[in-house]
C-alpha cells in the first residue's frame, strides 16, 4: 500500500507541475505550442490523405471511383481478386521482381563490403583518386547511362531480354553503397587489425573474422535500400525487357495506364500490394536499419 501511495502521489506532483508550468506559460508561448501542434497534426494528414485514397479507390469499381466521395459507395475486393488471377499476371511480376531485387542486392552486399574494406583499412596507389571517381559517378543520373548499355546490349549474343541481364546491369550502382560502408567501417576501431596482425592474421582473415561480423547491421541496412532501389527500378527494366513473362512489377503497373482509358481501380490495388511487401519488411528489420545508421553515424 505504501508503493501505491507513493506512486500515486509522485503522479499528482507531475500533474500539478504541469499545470503549475501551463498557467506561467505566456500567450506567445501558448500560440508557438500550438501552433506547432497543428503542423504537425496537418503533416500527418497531408501524408495520410494519399493512403486513404489508393486504399479506397482499389476497393471501389469503376463507377464508384468517379464519384467524389472519398469512401467509396460500394466496397468491393473484386480488383484484388483480378490482379491475384492468371490474366493480369500479378503474381508473376511478383516472381520477377523479387528475383532481380534479391539477386543484385546479393552481388551488390558482396562488392560492395571488400570495396569498402580496402578504401577503408588498406593502403594502395590509387585510393584517394579511387575515392573520388566514385563521388563523381554519383554525381551523374542513371538515365544517361541507358544509350550506352543499349547499345553494348545489342551487340551481345545472348540478347538483352533476360532477367540475369537485367540484374548485370542493376549491379552497377554500388558507388554510393561502398561509401556508406567505408564511412561505418572507418568507425572500427583499427586496434583490432592491429591486435590480429600481431597474433599473425593475414588481411583476409581480418576481412573476414573481425570486420565482416561487426558489419552485419549496415550489412543489412545497404541490402534494404539496394533491394528498394531495385524493387522500384523502370527505366533499365523498360528499356531491356520485351517479353511479357518477364515483366517486373513497375512495369506492369504501367501497362493500366496504356491506351486512352486507365483503370486506376485495378492500378490502386496492385499498387497495395506492391507497397505492403515492403512494408512488412521494413518492420521485421527496422531494429537493424536504427542500429546500422546509428552506428555509422558515430565515429569512435
Amino acid at each position: 500500500m505504501a508503493e501505491v501511495n507513493v506512486s500515486i502521489n509522485k503522479q499528482l506532483s507531475i500533474s500539478e507541475e504541469r499545470l503549475t508550468y501551463r498557467k506561467r506559460m505566456t500567450k506567445r508561448e501558448c500560440i508557438e505550442l500550438w501552433g506547432k501542434r497543428l503542423f504537425l497534426i496537418a503533416s500527418i494528414l497531408i501524408i495520410i490523405f494519399p493512403i486513404v485514397a489508393i486504399i479506397a479507390a482499389s476497393l471501389s469499381t469503376g463507377t464508384s471511383f468517379m464519384q467524389k466521395n472519398l469512401i467509396p459507395t460500394a466496397i468491393t475486393f473484386e480488383n484484388y481478386q483480378k490482379a491475384l488471377s492468371d490474366n493480369i499476371g500479378f503474381v508473376k511480376w511478383m516472381v520477377n521482381t523479387t528475383f532481380v531485387a534479391v539477386l543484385v542486392s546479393i552481388i551488390q552486399l558482396a562488392m560492395t563490403l571488400p570495396a569498402a574494406f580496402a578504401f577503408s583499412r588498406l593502403k594502395f596507389i590509387g585510393r584517394k583518386k579511387g575515392l573520388m571517381l566514385l563521388l563523381i559517378l554519383q554525381m551523374f543520373p542513371t538515365i544517361m547511362s541507358v544509350p550506352a548499355i543499349l547499345a553494348v546490349a545489342y551487340r551481345l549474343p545472348f540478347g538483352m531480354d533476360n532477367l540475369i541481364f537485367l540484374s548485370l546491369i542493376l549491379c552497377a550502382g554500388s558507388a554510393y553503397n561502398i561509401w556508406l560502408m567505408k564511412g561505418y567501417m572507418d568507425g572500427l576501431p583499427k586496434e583490432l587489425d592491429e591486435a590480429a596482425k600481431v597474433d599473425g592474421a593475414t588481411v583476409w582473415q581480418i576481412f573476414t573474422k573481425i570486420i565482416l561480423p561487426l558489419t552485419k547491421s549496415m550489412s543489412v541496412v545497404i541490402f534494404f535500400f539496394s533491394f528498394i532501389a531495385v524493387y522500384g527500378e523502370f527505366v533499365f527494366s523498360a528499356s531491356l525487357l520485351k517479353d511479357k513473362d518477364l515483366k517486373t512489377l513497375v512495369i506492369g503497373l504501367k501497362s493500366f495506364t496504356a491506351g486512352k482509358l486507365t483503370d486506376w481501380p485495378m492500378y490502386s490495388a496492385c499498387s497495395i500490394m506492391i507497397s505492403v511487401p515492403l512494408a512488412i519488411l521494413f518492420v521485421a528489420i527496422q531494429k537493424f536499419i536504427s542500429k546500422g545508421l546509428v552506428s555509422g553515424a558515430v565515429k569512435e
